[in-house]
C-alpha cells in the first residue's frame, strides 16, 4: 500500500506551518537589505519574491544622479542590483535642460516616456563616425527603441516640465561608450564600464564589439 496515512499528513501541516513562520520572522525588511548596500539587494531579492511578495516601493530603491547635474536615476530591477540575467529597468529624470551624453552601448535600449517631452538624436554605428543625427521629438506616452550600438542622446528640451522615462536594457550590465561630439571617430570613442551606477558593484573590464 502506497502514499502518506493520515496521521503523517497530521504531523507534516504544522512543521510546514512552523518552516515558513521561522523563515518569514528570520528575513530582514526590504528597506533594511536596501540601507545596507547598493550590492545588498540581490542575496535576498529572490527569498523575497520566490514566494507572496512580487512588489516593493520604488521609494525605497537606491536613487542619486552620479555626479550628473539634472539627472535622477533608480534601477528598478537590474542585473548587479537583484541578479537579473537577461533584461535592466532603469527609471530615470531629466530636469529642464538637461541630458544624456552622446552615447553608444551593446545593448539595446527601449524608452517609454512617462511624462514631459524631448529630443532623441540618433545617428546609425555604419559608418566611421555617427555624423549628423536625426531628431525625434518624444513626448508622454511615446515609446522608440535603441538598436544595439547606434549613437543617440536624449536631451529635454521642455523649458518647463521634467522629462521622465521608464528605460530597458538588454545583456545587463551595461558598458558605454560616449563621444565628445557627432563627428568623433568611433575609434576615439571612450568606454565607461562599469557604469556610474554599476561601479560599486562590479570591477571587470570589458572590450568594444565594433
Amino acid at each position: 500500500m502506497t502514499g502518506v496515512s493520515r496521521s503523517s499528513e497530521k504531523m507534516v501541516v504544522p512543521c510546514l506551518i512552523s518552516f515558513f513562520v521561522f523563515f518569514f520572522l528570520k528575513l530582514p525588511p526590504f528597506s533594511q537589505t536596501l540601507e545596507a548596500s547598493h550590492c545588498s539587494i540581490k542575496g535576498n531579492f529572490f527569498l523575497y519574491f520566490s514566494f507572496w511578495d512580487y512588489l516593493w516601493h520604488i521609494s525605497e530603491l537606491p536613487q542619486d544622479n552620479y555626479g550628473r547635474g539634472g539627472l535622477s536615476h533608480i534601477t528598478v530591477a537590474g542585473s548587479l542590483l537583484h541578479g537579473l540575467k537577461e533584461v535592466e529597468v532603469w527609471l530615470q529624470t531629466f530636469a529642464p535642460g538637461s541630458r544624456k551624453p552622446i552615447h553608444r552601448h551593446s545593448c539595446e535600449e527601449v524608452f517609454v516616456v512617462i511624462k514631459g517631452s524631448g529630443t532623441l538624436y540618433l545617428a546609425s554605428s555604419s559608418h566611421k563616425y555617427p555624423g549628423k543625427p536625426q531628431e525625434h521629438f518624444i513626448f508622454s506616452n511615446s515609446t522608440f527603441h535603441i538598436p544595439v550600438n547606434d549613437v543617440h542622446q536624449v536631451w529635454n528640451t521642455n523649458e518647463h516640465e521634467d522629462l521622465q522615462m521608464l528605460a530597458i536594457i538588454s545583456r545587463p550590465p551595461i558598458k558605454v561608450f560616449t563621444y565628445e561630439a557627432w563627428f568623433m571617430p568611433h575609434t576615439a570613442a571612450k568606454l565607461k564600464f562599469p557604469y556610474y551606477w554599476d561601479e560599486q558593484c562590479l570591477k571587470e573590464p570589458k572590450k568594444d564589439e565594433l
